[in-house]
């Protein structure tokens, strides 16, 4: 049964994680979810075992892109809301703007890495380089950035 929203805020956000920021360029593919997990909008996603398959977690070379949210994936009871489900279809942006959260006080251009929590962070140490992805905005910790490849 489908969960439905009844409470709404006086002010619209911004953004949100997962969101395409704005209408440049981008490229856009998709792949299928393993994780038992899943996958939230606007997390790193990277190739899977199987062909045709992602995972949450992976190395430099095996990355594809951010998870784009999708408002019309509807959220289950007892679901994890704005998390793609294992073995759903996640549209991945390997080109573009998109908004996620920073993990620590980011500045625009800042290099974008990715913990092994799946955070992004302008930290390389111990962390993931997402090449050729810079921080489009400036953002303190836990704050709504924008990331951008072009």
């Amino acid at each position: 049964m489908a969960i439905y929203q009844d409470t709404y805020l006086d002010t619209l956000p911004v953004g949100y994680p997962g969101m395409v920021a704005n209408g440049e360029t981008s490229n856009r593919i998709s792949r299928t979810i393993k994780d038992a997990g899943g996958i939230g909008f606007g997390k790193a996603v990277f190739e899977g075992t199987d062909e045709h398959s992602c995972s949450a977690t992976g190395n430099a070379a095996a990355f594809l892109g951010i998870s784009i949210a999708h408002e019309a994936l509807a959220p289950i009871v007892g679901g994890t809301p704005d998390v793609f489900p294992q073995n759903a279809n996640v549209p991945i942006m390997t080109l573009g703007v998109i908004w996620v959260l920073a993990a620590a006080s980011v500045t625009k251009r800042d290099l974008v890495y990715v913990t092994s929590a799946g955070a992004f962070t302008n930290s390389s140490s111990n962390n993931t380089l997402l090449a050729g992805w810079v921080f489009d905005t400036t953002a303190a910790s836990g704050g709504l950035v924008k990331i951008a490849k072009r």
